[in-house]
């Protein structure tokens, strides 16, 4: 499995495991399944509701805890200093771990929320820092972050992120925000890489697929991969976890990269750092 440094010296797999919508009933398993298969890196998030689940599905399986990147997030309305530190020692308990491999503020506080925004993210920083500093966690980044609270936020300390989960797909894949943070040493993180199953019947990528005799699924998290950008694909079905990974068999050329980057708009989410909890109307 490729790994990627990030600028804290840690290395992160640049294939991950997904847990968002796994409920209890099919979350362990999932995850059991992940680790047995290769995956040594576990996206969840406190949003999610599953991190029982996902503690769980780690401690039943044959991987040694040490072995596996575990990412969660600190939810949007509980930033601030003192509700990080609660909302951390919530989720590290719901996961039933000793320390948490990489904390994430899961979307940044806005002007529509926040009366002063940029001190909301940067409370919410520090209290992130001192849990680093205290080894409960060893790395430490953002999500959704856009350039503008990326720049805020690096007024306020000497500590950048590691990384920034965003969404990242053929259709919606942001590349001036991922240049930004690849030249500010950030690691981009790709969430919906599948564009919400909107990738699927696109005849581009099903042109693509079938001259590599490859889903268009590993289609597209080849495309991201080769990107240098971190991938976490989620599923609860055994097949398609071993798909997911079976990614370095084979390369996308030059020109096929191209292709997929210049797909029109599709697939996105319709959310935005700087106006949640609203949503823009998408098809």
């Amino acid at each position: 499995m490729k790994e990627l440094i990030l600028n804290d010296g840690n290395k992160i797999p640049i294939i991950g495991f997904g847990t968002y919508k796994s409920n209890e009933q099919d979350g362990v398993q999932s995850v059991m399944d992940a680790l047995a298969n290769g995956y040594r890196l576990i996206d969840t998030a406190a949003k999610y509701e599953n991190e029982e689940s996902v503690g769980k599905g780690i401690k039943m399986s044959d991987v040694d805890r040490k072995d596996i990147i575990v990412t969660t997030k600190v939810w949007r309305e509980n930033l601030g200093y003192n509700q990080t530190k609660a909302a951390f020692y919530k989720s590290l308990n719901k996961l039933g771990l000793d320390y948490i491999d990489l904390y994430l503020i899961h979307w940044p506080a806005n002007a529509k929320n926040y009366e002063n925004w940029e001190k909301t993210n940067a409370d919410t920083w520090r209290a992130m820092e001192e849990l680093q500093a205290d080894g409960l966690i060893k790395s430490i980044g953002v999500s959704n972050f856009w350039r503008e609270h990326i720049e805020a936020l690096l007024q306020t300390t000497n500590t950048i992120p590691a990384i920034n989960q965003i969404e990242f797909h053929p259709g919606y894949w942001q590349p001036e925000l991922a240049e930004f943070c690849k030249k500010q040493g950030i690691t981009v993180e790709s969430w919906s890489p599948l564009a919400r199953g909107k990738v699927f019947g696109n005849e581009l990528l099903e042109k693509i697929a079938e001259k590599h005799n490859k889903s268009v699924s590993q289609i597209c998290l080849r495309w991201v991969i080769q990107h240098n950008v971190v991938v976490i694909p989620k599923s609860t079905t055994l097949k398609r976890i071993k798909e997911n990974i079976n990614l370095f068999d084979f390369e996308l050329s030059e020109e096929e990269m191209i292709q997929i980057d210049t797909i029109p708009e599709m697939g996105f989410s319709g959310e935005l750092p700087d106006i949640w909890p609203d949503r823009i109307d998408v098809a």
